[in-house]
C-alpha cells in the first residue's frame, strides 16, 4: 500500500475527554482529519443548560467540520458521512457503529480500546481492571466488526497499574499511551503494514468482562476483605463513586461516597483478644475527630475522603466536623 499516512483522509468518531487526546495528536502532527462525529447537545446539570461533548468542543477550536446525528443510520446521515469521502475511520469511546459507517471508510474503521483484549470487553475496561486487583493493564487497537470488542487486533501496549493508581489516574495514563499507539496504527495501516490478528480464546484462559457500571454497581459490600474493598473504592473513584449509607446520631440514614481509604487487617492476637469473637461487618467506629472506619471480612476501613449527599468533597476531618456519625 504504501500510502503517505497524512495524506489519508480521516473520519473521527468520540464523545468524552479519553478520546480528545488522540484527535489532538492527529490534528497537531497534520494527520488530514475531514470530519469529526461526536453525539448530539444535551441539557446537563441541575440548570440543564445545554452541554457539547469534549470531542465537540475540540473540534470546534480546531476548526474541524463536525457531524452531531441522533441516530446513526439516518439516510441523511449515511449521506453525509459519504460525502466526507473517507479513507479511514478511528472510534474512541463513542456509539455502537452500524456496518452501513463502519465498512464504508476505505481501509476500514478501528476502534481504541482501554484494555488488553480479548480481556474487558465492554463499557467500563478502567474501572473493572482496578476492581478485580490487576496489575497491568493497557490499550488496544482493532478494526470493527459487527460484536463489540471483537475484531482483530492491530496493536497493544500494556502498562503498569500502580497501587497508587485510581480510575481517574489510570484513565489519564491510558488516555496519553492511547494516543500513542493511534498514531502508530495509522502509520501501519498507511503503511501496509498492519497485519491484524483475530481475537484468539483459549479455555485456558478466564476472560473477565467489563460491563457497564449503575449505581447499585457502586454499593460497598463491607463484608469483603479489606483488599477487595480497597481496589473497589479506587476502581470507582473518581467517577462515579463507591457509596456507602452512613447513620447519623439522630438516626437518619444518608448516603456517601467514598472516594479514598486505607486499611488495616485485623491481627491473629488482636482476634484472640476480642472476647465477643470476630466484629460485624459493616460497623462505623469513629474517635468524633480525626477517624472514620468501617469493620470488614477481615480488618477495618479507614475512610480518607469522601462526599455526603448535598455536600462537596471532603476529607474524613473536614467531615467530622459538622458530621456525627451514629457509632
Amino acid at each position: 500500500m504504501n500510502e503517505s499516512a497524512k495524506n489519508l483522509r480521516i473520519v473521527y468518531m468520540g464523545t468524552p475527554d479519553f478520546a480528545v487526546a488522540p484527535l489532538q495528536r492527529l490534528v497537531e502532527e497534520g494527520y488530514n482529519v475531514v470530519g469529526v462525529v461526536t453525539m448530539p447537545d444535551k441539557p446537563a446539570g441541575r440548570g440543564q443548560k445545554i452541554q457539547e461533548s469534549a470531542v465537540k468542543k475540540y473540534a470546534l477550536q480546531a476548526g474541524l467540520r463536525i457531524l452531531q446525528p441522533e441516530k446513526l443510520k439516518n439516510p441523511a446521515f449515511i449521506e453525509q458521512f459519504r460525502s466526507l469521502n473517507a479513507d479511514l475511520g478511528i472510534v474512541i469511546a463513542f456509539r455502537m457503529l452500524p456496518e452501513v459507517i463502519w465498512s464504508m471508510p476505505r481501509l476500514g474503521t478501528f476502534n481504541l480500546h482501554a484494555s488488553l483484549l480479548p480481556q474487558y470487553r465492554g463499557a467500563a475496561p478502567i474501572n473493572w481492571a482496578i476492581i478485580n486487583g490487576e496489575t497491568t493493564t493497557g490499550v488496544t487497537t482493532f478494526f470493527l466488526n459487527n460484536e463489540i470488542d471483537k475484531g482483530d487486533i492491530l496493536a497493544q501496549k500494556a502498562i503498569t497499574i500502580d497501587q497508587e493508581d485510581n480510575a481517574g489516574t489510570l484513565h489519564d495514563k491510558l488516555m496519553l499511551t492511547g494516543s500513542d499507539l493511534v498514531i502508530e496504527t495509522v502509520e501501519m495501516i498507511a503503511d501496509g503494514s498492519n497485519n491484524a490478528i483475530p481475537q484468539s480464546v483459549t479455555q485456558e484462559i478466564t476472560i473477565k468482562d467489563a460491563p457497564k457500571i449503575y449505581k447499585e454497581t457502586c454499593h460497598i459490600n463491607w463484608n469483603m476483605d479489606c483488599c477487595n474493598i480497597i481496589n473497589f473504592i479506587r476502581g470507582l473513584s473518581p467517577y462515579p463513586a463507591a457509596w456507602c449509607e452512613l447513620q447519623k446520631q439522630n438516626g437518619d440514614i444518608i448516603t456517601a461516597k467514598i472516594f479514598k481509604a486505607h486499611s488495616e487487617q485485623r491481627t491473629p492476637d488482636r482476634e484472640k483478644n476480642n472476647k465477643t469473637g470476630k466484629e460485624q461487618s459493616g460497623k462505623f467506629l469513629t474517635d468524633g475527630k480525626s477517624y472514620l472506619k468501617v469493620t470488614c471480612a477481615d480488618g477495618y476501613i479507614y475512610i480518607d475522603e469522601l462526599q455526603a449527599a448535598g455536600k462537596k468533597h471532603m476529607t474524613t476531618e473536614e467531615f467530622l466536623r459538622g458530621f456525627r456519625v451514629f457509632q
